[in-house]
């Protein structure tokens, strides 16, 4: 079962979709993606669970009526939650959605049942330690093309159709990371959470954008929080390695208390070790 919808926020329309039934998990998706970006993940989440994708202000079908860009986006989330009447989510946010997950679930962590931080480091203020290999990443992938920031050397060889499908899903974004407009908060890595809720760190081990220690030191501090390293990865670990993220997502909400009713991992016998 899919539904979808425009809602008409403050200061935006929210263009969001539905699918499945179950105990809900929200995917927020990065700068370069929109709700079409998790075409991997919905239907393995969708069979015991209900997974709601939705395009930021300024992506997709979305628009950003009054300029606020990132300024806005937790809000958005809460007011979407409330419009599908969802009193609690699963919240996975990668890259630029990271930001929106992580700022909600420290505005309103009543509304959380576990947080799923994928790639990113938005919304976190950088501990010391960590400032400089953010500032020496930064430097080293500014003038990268788009693909080359988001995708591992592996899935750029092996899978072109992967590429160019990205592409094309970043195509239809009228916003991209020079012109996003506003700014996260930064949220101290020690107040995240509080304890309240399971928080997932997952990441490939080949970010060039968020390099891997840079977040193992962040998750370290961040209570009640664990780390699951992808090999083979890049920035785009949801898109490169599905099956072991779709799993990764899935054990989260047994931990959480928050699956629905139907044993749907799509990989019981393991992975191959790296």
């Amino acid at each position: 079962m899919m539904q979808s919808g425009v809602l008409a926020a403050e200061g935006a329309d929210l263009y969001w979709e539905a699918h499945g039934e179950g105990p809900a998990i929200v995917l927020a998706h990065g700068v370069g993606g929109n709700h079409a970006i998790w075409f991997r993940q919905i239907g393995p989440l969708a069979r015991a669970n209900r997974v709601i994708t939705f395009d930021h202000r300024g992506f997709g079908r979305s628009a950003d009526r009054d300029g606020r860009g990132r300024a806005a986006f937790a809000e958005d989330l809460r007011a979407l939650l409330d419009h599908l009447g969802v009193e609690k989510a699963l919240l996975v946010g990668q890259s630029m959605g990271g930001g929106t997950c992580v700022d909600f679930a420290c505005r309103w962590p009543e509304r959380v049942a576990a947080l799923a931080i994928a790639d990113s480091l938005h919304a976190i203020a950088e501990p010391d330690d960590v400032r400089p290999l953010m500032d020496e990443a930064r430097a080293a992938t500014r003038d990268l093309g788009q693909i080359e920031r988001v995708l591992g050397a592996k899935a750029r060889a092996e899978d072109p159709a992967l590429a160019m499908l990205y592409a094309q899903i970043n195509s239809f974004n009228a916003t991209d990371r020079h012109n996003l407009a506003g700014a996260f908060p930064a949220h101290a890595p020690e107040e995240i959470g509080g304890g309240r809720f399971p928080i997932l760190f997952i990441a490939g081990v080949e970010d060039a954008l968020f390099p891997i220690e840079a977040i193992r030191r962040v998750q370290a501090r961040v209570p009640g929080s664990f780390m699951v390293e992808v090999s083979d990865a890049g920035h785009s670990a949801f898109l490169e390695r599905p099956t072991e993220f779709n799993d990764t997502l899935l054990t989260l909400a047994q931990m959480a208390g928050h699956a629905g009713r139907v044993a749907a991992h799509s990989n019981a016998a393991g992975y191959t070790p790296a």
